[in-house]
């Protein structure tokens, strides 16, 4: 049997974060598995062998559409060379490829003449106007986002830090779930919201979790009970678990807006959507959805 990897090891070793694993499996490719006697994610031979493929064939700049095929070709021809793709996912080519920056036109169609300075090929053109036009599309306008205020509210709060990524907020996590399940909350309070914020210091990975409680209900340590004063945020829904990349759509949404800003000061929360329903179905993590909330504030003049 291949030996089996965690997430948190595999992200470590190979240098891609936990959030882009989910996502490279949520479309299907690569695979994870759960042992029964382990409740992580764990990545076996075959899946460690794809993933050097596709971190190696991203650094090398080939473009999506016909990835492997266009990079077989291109090495057959310009290098009169054969390949297999395992080669890709040896260990050693990984590391020596991965700890290298490839110029621009390390693989081009065309001729010497993509080396000579200020020369655009076609290629690079086409690229260029792809590329503006990607931007265009995943700017978000003001139609893609939401205005809306939290409401006071009473919570319980499980704080986790760690070493790794991902490892703090599944922790933290959790244990709120643990509550839930323990005081069966969802029966007293079926509206509860789960939300959750980073709250990392320097090289310190560290997350809260919170739920929202009824205000007399008692909170077993080490969970802590939180009132939380509500506020405005501006909300845009978690696509493909790529968490650093909407985060930084909506943050430039809010520094391009004329009438708000961010509020600094104020946590920027990811609500689980749905939670009462999630919690109750059992549902896992690729079932979720999740809001992305930015605290604002209006701008005044």
């Amino acid at each position: 049997m291949s030996q089996l990897q965690t997430i948190s090891t595999v992200s470590k070793s190979l240098g891609v974060s936990s959030r882009t694993l989910r996502y490279y499996e949520q479309i299907g490719i690569i695979k994870s598995s759960r042992t029964e006697d382990y409740a992580y994610r764990v990545y076996d031979e075959d899946a460690i062998r794809r993933l050097r493929q596709i971190i190696i064939l991203r650094k090398l700049r080939v473009p999506v559409k016909s990835i492997l095929s266009r990079l077989v070709q291109e090495l057959h021809e310009k290098a009169n060379m054969r390949l297999q793709l395992d080669y890709l996912g040896d260990s050693s080519v990984f590391a020596i490829v991965h700890s290298v920056s490839f110029p621009k036109n390390t693989i081009q169609s065309g001729g010497s003449q993509s080396e000579l300075p200020g020369y655009a090929t076609e290629e690079e053109k086409s690229m260029d106007d792809l590329n503006k036009a990607n931007e265009s599309l995943t700017k978000l306008n003001d139609s893609d986002v939401r205005i809306v205020y939290l409401p006071p509210m009473t919570v319980a709060v499980s704080y986790a830090s760690g070493d790794f990524e991902w490892g703090p907020g599944l922790e933290a996590t959790s244990k709120i779930e643990q509550f839930v399940k323990d005081s069966e909350l969802l029966k007293i309070k079926p509206d509860s919201r789960g939300m959750g914020f980073d709250c990392s210091k320097e090289t310190r990975k560290a997350y809260e979790a919170w739920v929202s409680i009824p205000e007399d209900m008692e909170v077993p340590a080490p969970l802590a009970k939180k009132i939380f004063s509500g506020g405005m945020f501006v909300a845009h829904v978690l696509r493909d678990w790529n968490f650093e990349r909407d985060w930084g759509l909506l943050k430039e949404w809010a520094v391009s807006s004329e009438k708000y800003e961010i509020d600094e000061e104020r946590p920027f929360f990811e609500e689980m959507l749905n939670y009462n329903n999630l919690l109750q179905s059992g549902a896992q993590m690729d079932d979720t959805q999740i809001d992305l909330l930015l605290p604002i504030r209006a701008i005044t003049k």
